[in-house]
């Protein structure tokens, strides 16, 4: 089984991109601190990095920035690539499956306006007559 669950804070803006052949992907770090501190009393982070694709890519994309908060459920892939001094890395990723935005605060379009739709709240109606009710 590889699966892994992240609660943390973007420490970059994404970055959108698409394949050769259009495909969208989106690529970003999440800080996840630790649940204890060190010897001086620091709390350390771990890092991890993440990969969306497709919607869930264009979505990060366009609501997450830098500090956002994030619940990320994924799992690890390995990849390996030579750098340019022709050496081998390995490169550990969270590839996207679920998330949830958890920062209230989202980016929005050019204007300033919010783009990320609002659920608007449901207004009831006081009820002044209990024998009208069916319990």
């Amino acid at each position: 089984m590889n699966k892994v669950y992240l609660i943390g804070n973007l420490t970059r803006d994404p970055e959108l991109s698409e394949t050769n052949s259009g495909v969208a992907y989106c690529r970003f770090s999440v800080a996840v601190n630790r649940n204890y501190a060190n010897a001086d009393g620091t709390r350390e982070a771990d890092f991890f990095n993440v990969i969306a694709w497709r919607g869930q890519a264009e979505t990060c994309g366009r609501f997450l920035k830098k500090g956002s908060k994030i619940a990320v459920i994924g799992s690890l892939q390995n990849r390996s690539y030579e750098d340019k001094e022709g050496v081998k890395r390995t490169v550990t990723d969270v590839v996207l499956s679920e998330f949830e935005f958890l920062s209230p605060n989202n980016r929005g379009d050019e204007d300033g306006e919010e783009v990320r739709p609002v659920k608007k709240a449901v207004q009831l109606e006081e009820v002044d007559n209990d024998a009208d009710l069916p319990f």
